[in-house]
Order: C-alpha cells, then structure tokens, then sequence
C-alpha cells in the first residue's frame, strides 16, 4: 500500500491561489488511526501557523474521561486553545449533527478572530461531516425504540445489532464500528422511523472556504506496538482508578461514553470475571481492531488527504507543506 500513495505529494508546484482574505478563511485537518501522533503534529503546527485546535474525536468531548481516550493534557491544552473537548457529562448525549453544528461555530469564531483552524482527530464520521458538509437527517430520538435496540445490544451483542443495520443499510454499517453501540442505534433508528437507509438522507453542501487535509500513517506493526505501548501507560497513569471514578459517580456501562472503547473492557474486571492483565489485553486488541475500522474511514488512496509517513518523513517537511499552502 505505502508503493501506491505519494507519501509526501508536491507542494512545490501548488495549485492554491488565494486572496489574502481567503487564506485566513482557511480549514487545516490533521487526520489519521489513533496513537499516530495527531496531537503531537497539531500542536506543532498550531503555534507555528497561529492556529487554534477543533476536536473531531467523539471520545473527547465528556468530561472525566481523560486517560483512556489520550485527552490533550491540561498543559497541552494551555498551549493553544482547544474546542470540543469537556463539553459534556457521560450521561448527556451529543448527537453527530449538534457535533457539526459546534464545530462549524467554533471554527467560524477562529476565522473572525484571524486565526487557523486545525480540525484533529480520528473520528472520521465527524471529520466529513465538517469537510463534506453533511446533511444530517433531522430525526428525533425515539424513547422506545431506542430502548428496544439497547436492550437487544445487551441481550445478543454488538455485533447482532450491526448485523441487523448491516441488512438494513450496508453502506452505514460499513461506516460504523460494531462497537460503537450508541451510533449504531442511531442508524438503526433513522431506518426504521424512516422507512429509508440512512445513508440515502446524508446529502452534502461543503463549507465555503479552502480546506488541506494532511494524513498520518506509519507501519501497521509498528502502530500496534505504539498501540500496545500506550495502553500500558495508561494503565501506569491510573487508568484503573479513572474507570473507578466514573462508576462510583454513577455512570454506568450502558451509557455510550462508558461503553466505548478503553473503557467497556474493564466491566468484567469490576465484577470479578477478568483480571486486570486480561483487560489490558483486550484493550489492544480492540484498540488494532479499531485502527483497521479508522483506514477505512481514513483510506491511503484518498486523493484528497495528503499523507505522510511519520516515521519516514521529518516534521519540518510537513511544515513547508502547510506553509506553501498557505502562500
């Protein structure tokens, strides 16, 4: 795969041309699989491009759920500003179109403040619908059903409930993780109170402005075991301890927040049928599972995602990259 994508593709010869008013008016998304080093890179080049810091991660927008998701760290977050990160309780919901409505607003206000906007993460539903600019179906939650699919979910699995969307709506279910219940609910719901797959009610009207996408990859092997190593750090940073927290302060494993990843791994643990090692591991596991979802999201052959080997290629030529697309 890595043979058939341009690792660095040529700036030099930039089609970009903008007016002075266009270039502030810009969208910088910095995309990739978990534990590639999207932090790393955004802050780097927010303070080099004067630029503020949109998260596209669902996992980062509720409060209390710090170690597990790879939060941006209090002094990370003190650099550069930050948006969408501790917006909201494990027991609230924040719905894929109310996302892309802050993300919007928040980018406008970097705009008006002359600044850039870096969109970063790994959530690749959320990263298109702000580039894309998705029409999300205005459906309203429905009580009932809702609870009929969680309780399906909790009686056969996830992976019966991403079979039925699966049957309903391929394209969905091709989009959506198994494990990610609460928007495999969602899909379900919109088929089912619509009549249509949901997949067919997504129309697009891109945002207004010039947008660079820039993609981190790296060696398969070598990000699991970046993977694998980052998990064991987060169980020396008081991992354990954060999941204990959030149940002692009544969040339970059915609420999406707690039942995603990094986090849901730990239930057996806390009643007794798994051992702390076991966790771990399956945590990694699912964490592999995950990346192999997010390219999928994220593919190497996506011309419209300028991708960079982050092994292989130094900082500053992703620098000049952003710098001549800028100019």
């Amino acid at each position: 795969m890595r043979d058939r994508i341009s690792l660095i593709r040529s700036f030099a010869y930039s089609p970009f041309a903008y007016s002075p008013l266009t270039i502030r008016r810009s969208l910088l998304v910095i995309v990739g699989p978990t534990a590639v080093g999207k932090t790393a890179l955004s802050l780097h080049l927010a303070e080099v491009f004067d630029g503020e810091i949109v998260s596209a991660d669902s996992r980062l927008l509720y409060r209390g759920m710090d170690i597990g998701t790879a939060k941006p760290t209090p002094a990370e977050q003190a650099r550069v500003p930050h948006h969408l990160i501790d917006v909201a309780n494990p027991d609230e919901t924040v719905g894929l179109a109310e996302y892309q409505e802050q993300a919007y607003a928040a980018i406008d206000a970097i705009h008006e403040r002359d600044r850039l906007p870096i969109l970063v993460g790994g959530t690749g539903q959320y990263v298109r619908a702000v580039v894309e600019g998705w029409r999300i179906p205005r459906v309203p939650p429905h009580p009932d059903l809702r609870a009929e699919l969680e309780a399906q979910a909790a009686r056969e699995g996830p992976d019966a409930l991403h079979a039925r969307l699966a049957a309903l709506d391929p394209v969905a279910a091709e989009r959506i993780h198994p494990n990610n219940v609460r928007r495999v609910i969602r899909a379900l719901e919109v088929c089912l109170v619509t009549g249509r797959p949901i997949s067919e009610q997504q129309g697009k009207r891109p945002p207004p402005y010039p947008i660079l996408q820039i993609g981190l990859t790296m060696d398969r092997e070598t990000l699991y075991a970046r993977i694998d190593r980052r998990v064991e750090g987060m169980i020396e940073a008081g991992l354990v301890e954060e999941v204990r927290r959030l149940i002692e302060a009544g969040y339970d494993w059915h609420l999406p927040p707690m039942s995603g990843l990094g986090y849901v791994q730990f239930q057996p643990y806390f009643e007794g049928s798994a051992t702390l090692e076991e966790v771990v591991t399956e945590i990694k596991h699912e964490t592999h599972r995950f990346v192999r979802h997010q390219y999928n999201w994220f593919d190497l052959d996506d011309s419209d995602i300028h991708w960079f080997d982050v092994v292989e290629t130094p900082l500053k030529a992703i620098e000049r990259a952003v710098q001549t697309w800028l100019s």
